[in-house]
């Protein structure tokens, strides 16, 4: 009996035009999730079945898409926490988090914990699949990799650690079929009291240690400063001291 995958997809947007396309890391669930099913995969998505960027998901070689129709300002989860549960999968892929919207990246954890499953993150490739359980990689920092055996069903996120999706074909593009399904549309209550703003990059680190051992780091660590490179400040005026630290953090790129 073959095992039924769906790959969950949002709308994305450019980093630099910010115009609707297909989201990078859930173009990666679809790649994953096609290398796995073939023409069985189904893909899924709640909001406007209208968007054009969709179209793009289905240009990777998909003959249709469903999608739960929702308006902008519903909640996403009761849905697919509805369908997903009725529609018997037993893998569920998705991106880590979104490009547009909220992008909390909460959407798979509590997908998970209201269906009951347990959640892989960071997969970066599935081993096999017997007798109700799958042999998962996950990524981990600096390149590694850790073997884990799961349980199905099970959900998923991925991130750029997961294979790379193939480009999209117009002609499949304008084939494909989008499906939709009417579902129960609730108003995402804390999104409409909330105010959407660009997220900033996290500030840098004052100093990285760079070694290989561990008594390299502790040497590093515990070893004394170099001279020349500080400037201690005695008998100054408070005024003084705070103007010499806020040019530090300028200078180091904490402070904008």
């Amino acid at each position: 009996m073959s095992t039924k995958i769906i790959s969950l997809v949002s709308i994305g947007a450019h980093p630099t035009s910010g115009r609707p396309r297909r989201a990078e890391q859930d173009a990666r669930a679809v790649e994953l999730g096609l290398q796995l099913a073939g023409d069985n995969l189904q893909v899924l998505h709640a909001g406007d079945i209208g968007e054009p960027a969709l179209r793009a998901y289905l240009g990777m070689g998909l003959t249709q898409m469903h999608v739960l129709e929702q308006s902008a300002g519903a909640d996403a989860l009761p849905a697919l926490t509805d369908y997903l549960r009725d529609a018997g999968a037993q893998v569920v892929l998705t991106g880590s988090q979104a490009e547009t919207g909220e992008g909390s990246g909460m959407l798979p954890f509590l997908l998970a914990e209201g269906l009951g499953w347990p959640l892989v993150v960071g997969l970066a490739q599935v081993e096999s699949i017997n007798d109700g359980s799958a042999l998962v990689l996950q990524a981990l920092p600096r390149g590694q990799r850790r073997r884990l055996k799961v349980r199905l069903p099970f959900l998923a996120t991925v991130d750029n650690a997961a294979p790379k999706p193939r480009q999209s074909a117009y002609g499949p593009a304008r084939r494909g079929v989008l499906q939709a399904k009417d579902v129960e549309v609730v108003d995402d209550e804390l999104l409409a009291v909330s105010t959407l703003q660009p997220a900033k990059p996290r500030p840098k680190r004052l100093k990285v240690i760079k070694a290989k051992s561990g008594a390299d780091r502790m040497k590093a660590a515990t070893a004394k400063a170099s001279a020349g490179g500080g400037q201690v400040l005695k008998g100054v005026t408070a005024e003084a001291g705070a103007e010499a630290i806020l040019k530090l953090l300028i200078e180091e790129g904490v402070v904008r």
